[in-house]
């Protein structure tokens, strides 16, 4: 085996290529971000400065030293999730519901960031818990997302047989994905909305940041303390998140296959040949692909 075939310096240039475009999307992202986000965050910036003055103006007694204490007060009294707008009780976030969606959001990588353990006993445990948790996470994501694609092929093959069309494959491609986004985009974003008080632009975005596993945190559903949430909106939003984990990962399946025949296609184009290994590999990644070769391997062998 030479050097170059040890090495595969066929596929340098492709890698390369992808890696350009890959920076340049970044870097455009940044840029984007910088020019829509900059200016406001200034301006926010400017406006705590002129807040936190008028208030050292309207309470004279209150110096900057108490001011910071008061600060503190208040950040300690947002993360252990208790209210200062009145006296009454509450058991904060670390209740059975909230904690058992915090463990969701651990395995799956979402992180919201609003919550997480303090004590030494609790941190150690969490490694350990997403250390195995994540990979169980991957596994059964994977498999249900197959099996969401099995059940999709199996009934578009169902109606091909029965209409004696082609092209039925398509249109249950496009009623899966509709029926995906109305149940895992749309609802949602009613049920945020009425229980959260958030805006539908909020709502909608805090879905994707959430099946993403983005987890950004600047919006978190059932973490309101000054909101008595029912004992079924944790339970539902923990159910939510695993099947639009599942959906999602299917769909990000599918554009990965997108676009590795692209890259497939422009290879040819520009070098006027494919390498013999591409074609192997998008068969392999390709769910579809998958799903036959479980079946192939389920068939009974055809006696002779």
């Amino acid at each position: 085996m030479g050097v170059k075939e040890m090495l595969n310096l066929a596929r340098v240039p492709s890698i390369l290529m992808l890696g350009m475009i890959y920076g340049a999307y970044v870097l455009i992202g940044g840029v984007i971000f910088w020019k829509l986000e900059g200016e406001l965050g200034r301006k926010d910036l400017t406006g705590l400065i002129s807040n936190k003055q008028r208030l050292l103006t309207a309470y004279s007694c209150l110096t900057q030293e108490s001011l910071e204490d008061v600060a503190q007060v208040v950040q300690a009294a947002s993360k252990a999730g208790l209210s200062l707008k009145g006296n009454q009780t509450t058991d904060g976030f670390w209740k059975f519901t909230s904690s058992a969606v915090f463990a969701a959001t651990v395995v799956t990588t979402i992180g919201y960031g609003n919550m997480s353990p303090s004590s030494t006993a609790g941190q150690i445990f969490c490694v350990f818990f997403a250390l195995f948790g994540i990979p169980l996470n991957l596994v059964v994501l994977n498999r249900v997302g197959k099996y969401m694609l099995a059940l999709e092929r199996n009934v578009s093959d169902f109606l091909e047989e029965k209409s004696k069309r082609k092209g039925c494959r398509f249109f249950i491609h496009l009623f899966c994905f509709i029926c995906g986004i109305v149940l895992f985009f749309i609802v949602p974003m009613l049920v945020f909305q009425q229980h959260e008080g958030w805006t539908y632009s909020q709502a909608i975005y805090f879905c994707f940041i959430t099946l993403s596993t983005i987890g950004f945190g600047d919006f978190v559903a059932d973490n309101n303390p000054d909101k008595d949430y029912p004992n079924w909106y944790s339970i539902l939003m923990a159910t939510w998140i695993f099947f639009g984990l599942a959906w999602l990962a299917l769909l990000i399946n599918h554009a990965i296959d997108i676009l590795e025949r692209l890259n497939a296609q422009l290879k040819t184009g520009c070098c006027g040949k494919k390498t013999e290994e591409e074609p192997s590999s998008t068969e392999e990644n390709n769910p579809d692909t998958q799903v036959e070769d479980d079946e192939e391997l389920k068939k009974p062998p055809i006696p002779q």
